[in-house]
């Protein structure tokens, strides 16, 4: 399941963030919790759109090369999964009729 391949990885980078920078320490964790919502089928499709955006937030605007490697794993499984990453979505909302509340991020 690459979601879930990704997911795993978006872990081991928050996990590994030194937290020094505020791009690295805040997205990873970002990153993974959407990620982990998509596991868990909790996501919706507006999310996919957050995620991408928080990768470019963090992709280039750390102090070292984590920050990057953390953010194209998953902006390459928009860029190529992005139709198989909706219909899971699409799948888990028909299977269950849950109200879960939507990450937002603060303007």
């Amino acid at each position: 399941d690459i979601v879930k391949a990704i997911a795993r990885l978006s872990y081991f980078y928050k996990h590994e963030s030194c937290v020094q920078c505020t791009p690295c320490r805040e997205g990873t964790g970002w990153m993974w919790r959407v990620m982990e919502r998509l596991v868990r089928g909790e996501a919706h499709k507006r999310e996919i759109d957050m995620l991408l955006d928080v990768t470019k937030q963090v992709e280039g605007h750390t102090i070292c090369a984590l920050g990057d490697a953390a953010a194209w794993p998953i902006q390459g499984l928009v860029r190529h999964y992005r139709p198989e990453i909706e219909r899971r979505i699409d799948e888990f909302s028909r299977n269950s009729h849950r109200a879960e509340p939507v990450m937002v991020a603060a303007e």
